[in-house]
Parts: structure tokens; sequence; C-alpha cells
């Protein structure tokens, strides 16, 4: 089958092994996969990232010698299942699911694992218990937002906050984009985000953001109400940025972190202890939470098409790699391999 494959360093198109569905899997064909920004990380970082994965006990780290086909922000239609499956979705059923596949004491990503090619692929296996049915009137493209929507909603429930907090996103990207939905339906007032971009602040107006700020032009930090403790949403993943958080950012805030920065980065201490603020790493979802998020599409909760801002075939992969560099033009490319 054809697939967009990250080798050697670079994303080129070229057939790969078809997958076969062992035990508890099924085979489905993908029909809309998202292109994450942790993806144009992971080929920007591979190396960093082995190294890192090999250092964190149960992760098994993506072999750079070998393909590797990334993709985990899918929709996609089953054609057939493996031994010991239930066959509760029958072929033709359009399905999403978690990435991920157990294998013995390992959990592996589909999209990062050389044995379990991802989204840019024609078709994949997945894990049958993790699947969950599209509902009937939700389209292929906008069910594949359901995984990176599932991220920002993960990082709001985790900052568990209160009626007395006050929620700032730093970054309007999609995980940015997803925490204003998530604290939208927390009922969270005011939301302000902050982002360099007019496109993304245009965005994050639409997708419930109350107050939207330039920082070239203003402080965001300013516009928090006083009184109320600051829950402050990293949403970026560049170095630096935390630094500049806890130097701004006002006494007792809480920082939660959904950036995925893969470089070295360097914080003074002294500014979190003098204003005893408390940082928080967030990664992921939960099942419960992403099989909400695939409900809020689904009912309409969230303006699917605005965030879609770009589709590609499998030849056009490389490209909007580049593309996405630039967030006044796209906010989310997917990939179609059926093109």
């Amino acid at each position: 089958m054809k697939a967009a494959i990250f080798r050697g360093g670079d994303i080129v198109v070229d057939e790969v092994a078809e997958p076969k569905p062992a035990a508890g899997q099924v085979l489905v064909r993908t029909l809309a996969c998202g292109i994450c920004g942790s993806d144009l990380h992971a080929a920007q970082h591979a190396p960093r990232m082995v190294e890192m994965s090999k250092r964190v006990p149960g992760r098994v780290p993506m072999d750079l010698s070998r393909d590797v086909v990334f993709g985990h922000e899918f929709c996609c239609e089953v054609l057939d299942h493996g031994p010991g499956t239930g066959r509760r979705l029958r072929p033709g059923a359009r399905v999403v699911s978690m990435p991920i596949i157990l294998q013995g004491e390992a959990r592996l990503t589909v999209g990062y694992s050389n044995d379990y090619p991802g989204g840019y692929a024609e078709r994949m296996v997945l894990a049958e218990p993790l699947l969950l049915e599209v509902p009937n009137g939700l389209s292929a493209e906008h069910a594949a937002l359901t995984e990176p929507l599932a991220v920002g909603i993960h990082a709001v429930e985790k900052a568990a906050m209160s009626s007395e907090d006050a929620p700032l996103v730093i970054g309007c990207g999609p995980v940015g984009l997803a925490a204003i939905v998530g604290l939208r339906q927390k009922g969270a007032r005011p939301i302000v985000a902050a982002d360099f971009s007019p496109k993304r602040r245009e965005l994050a107006a639409k997708m419930g953001a109350d107050i939207v700020i330039d920082p070239a032009k203003e402080q965001p930090y300013a516009k928090l109400p006083a009184g109320r403790r600051a829950v402050i949403f990293e949403c970026v993943g560049v170095p630096g940025l935390l630094q500049q958080i806890f130097e701004a950012a006002p006494r007792d805030a809480r920082i939660v972190v959904a950036g995925v920065c893969m470089e070295p980065d360097r914080l003074e201490p002294f500014f979190g202890i003098v204003k005893e603020l408390a940082l928080q790493f967030v990664l992921g979802y939960t099942p419960e939470e992403f099989a909400r998020c695939l409900r809020l599409l689904a009912d309409g909760a969230v303006d699917a098409e605005a965030l879609i801002t770009g589709k590609v075939g499998l030849a056009e992969v490389k490209g909007a790699f580049a593309e996405l560099a630039n967030p006044d033009r796209h906010t989310k490319i997917l990939v179609e391999p059926w093109r």
C-alpha cells in the first residue's frame, strides 16, 4: 500500500507492507488524518525524541533506521477483523480511535511506531476495544478532529479549575483552540487568549474566547480579572516561553503546560518560588474525554469546519509540513490518502 513515510529525515511517498490485523485488531482504511504539531516536532527533532524516549520506562522509541508512518488524528472505515475480535462493527462502519496498541507490557502509539503505521497510509490496524463508531451525519473530516480536540479538553480537566479561577490561553494553534472549547464547555469566563497571528486570534474568538490579545501590542496578563487566580495554558511548546510566563504571571498562578517542547529549556525557579506558582504538565487524554469530544463534534458544539484549512493527498504531505510553519495560512491540514 502507499504511504507518506518518514525516512532518513525526509518525507517520501512509497509502498509499505500491507498491515494484517492480529488478535483483537481491526483492519481499517484511512479516510482523513490531521497533521499534528507533534508530527512536525517529531520530523524536526527525531533523534532527540528517540533519545528522550529511551529514558522513559515503558516507552518504545522509534527506530530511525526503519520507516515510520506518522498520523494519529484519524477517521477510518472498517475493512476486516483479526482473530479473537467481537466483530461488533460491520465492514464499512466509520470509526475513530485513541491511537494506542497494547503489546505485552508495552504501550505503542500508532503513528510513532515502526510496526504500526499511522494515518498517512492507505490502511492501518487498530485495537478493536478502542474503536468508537462515528455518529450518522458527522463527516470523516470533522470526526478526525476528535483526537486534537481531546488534547485541549484534557488540559482543561487537569487544571481542576474552580469558579474563582481566570483562564489565559497562550498560543491559539489547534491545542490552544481546543483548550478554549474545553473552557467554554466548563463555563469559565472570561476566557483570555493570546497569539501573534491575526488568523489564529480570529479563530480563538470563534471557538469562544471573550478577550483576544496580540501580545506584540499589549500584555495579556493585564486583561485577567483582579482578585481571581490565573490559570495559564501554555499551548506553544518553544524554548524560553515558560521562563517568560514565570516572569510575567501574577502571584499564585497555575501554569498548565500543553505545548510539546522537544528542545532543552531553561527555567529560573526563583520566579516560581517568590510567586508561589504551580506548574502542571499534561499529555494526551482519557478514553472518557476522547469519547466526549466525538460527541461534541457530532452535536455541532464545535465549529469544526473553521479549523480545517487544507486537505492534501499523500504526495502533498511533505509540502503541507512546510505550509504549517505559517500560522496565518493554516490551522489544521487533513491528509486524505485515497486522493
